[in-house]
């Protein structure tokens, strides 16, 4: 299941195609079953009855998605959790992944096994198995593509389209934390030490998908996704296929204590939060008489849970003033293009 491409020579200080798979990949694979211990071509999937399989990809990028300086093992644990935040969106029970890394000259043996360890770590705390991959190398950055799948109670999973007018909006955590973490790194944030700084960072290196959360969400969310790229942006997509307007009130978008200090010189940190990228929250929108059951959602898994708007009819999305007036959003989120 995962192999150098043909051809290819690793770095001296690198470990050989098949002593890397064996020493750093097989034993992540052990516990997983129809990974054959990664010695095959292909794997077998099995789904447990009553279910559909829920899957999806996310490919992180040197210098888009982490930086070199990043710790490989964070950097291991961001490319799973990115994934499983997207399982956590849509009430999935995470279930397997395919890992392909595409490997430049400057990637160790060093740097592999604490990458190795990272997931390793992540499998144990999420309950999920390497089935398999691929591994190659390149003249360009490093390129990480996870496919994660989890499954769902048929007919289930929690689609984008489902938004309906009169059902309110809520997100989990906190929003823009992550993107002010990747403004420090950048040494973007001018003078601004000490915890407040690391815990930013950390919420861009080390993202905490909302797993136990999404599963408590089936039935109860009408739509839902994680926030990526931005809330304004991700919840611009739920307004786009479900056919309905989002209408976001700037004074409840949530901001931990760190980035209100971080921000406390920007004439609109509402705005700024509500386009950062790198969250992976959960943004939902459910019926009003779900407040109770979202409430006790919140206490089980110790997730803050805040309610932050409402959908009507129209379309698009808006930001609001403290005076429900729609502010000037120039920029709702990232994107690649």
């Amino acid at each position: 299941m995962l192999s150098f491409v043909m051809g290819s020579k690793p770095p001296q200080n690198r470990l050989g195609e098949f002593a890397l798979i064996a020493q750093l990949f097989a034993p992540l694979a052990a516990k997983t079953s129809g990974a054959f211990g990664l010695s095959d071509d292909a794997a077998v999937l099995q789904v447990p009855e009553g279910r559909e399989l829920v899957v999806t990809t996310d490919a992180l990028v040197e210098g888009v998605h982490f930086l070199r300086q990043d710790p490989a093992e964070l950097v291991a644990q961001k490319a799973l959790r990115v994934n499983l935040s997207d399982l956590a969106a849509k009430g999935a029970m995470p279930l397997v992944y395919l890992l392909t890394i595409a490997l430049p000259e400057w990637v160790d043996n060093a740097w592999l096994t604490r990458f190795a360890g990272g997931l390793a770590s992540d499998q144990e705390q999420f309950g999920i198995g390497l089935l398999g991959g691929d591994t190659v190398t390149t003249p360009g950055p490093l390129v990480l593509t996870i496919v994660a799948m989890g499954h769902v109670a048929k007919g289930r999973m929690i689609r984008r389209a489902g938004a309906k007018p009169g059902d309110r909006v809520f997100v989990s955590g906190s929003v823009g934390d992550a993107g002010a973490g990747l403004a420090l790194l950048k040494d973007e944030g001018g003078v601004f030490g000490g915890a407040m700084r690391e815990t930013l960072i950390a919420r861009y290196r080390l993202p905490e998908p909302r797993v136990a959360l999404g599963l408590l969400l089936v039935g109860i969310a009408s739509a839902a996704l994680d926030v990526s790229d931005g809330l304004l942006a991700d919840l611009g997509h739920i307004a786009e296929v479900s056919k309905v307007r989002i209408l976001i009130e700037a004074a409840r978008v949530p901001m931990s204590a760190p980035l209100r200090h971080f921000l406390a010189n920007d004439p609109e940190p509402a705005m700024r939060a509500a386009s950062a990228g790198d969250d992976y929250e959960i943004a939902f929108t459910a019926p009003q008489s779900a407040r109770a059951q979202l409430a006790l959602a919140a206490r089980e898994t110790g997730t803050d849970i805040h309610e932050i708007g409402r959908v009507e009819e129209g379309a698009g999305i808006a930001l609001l003033d403290t005076q429900g007036r729609p502010l000037p959003v120039v920029r709702a989120g990232f994107t690649h293009f």
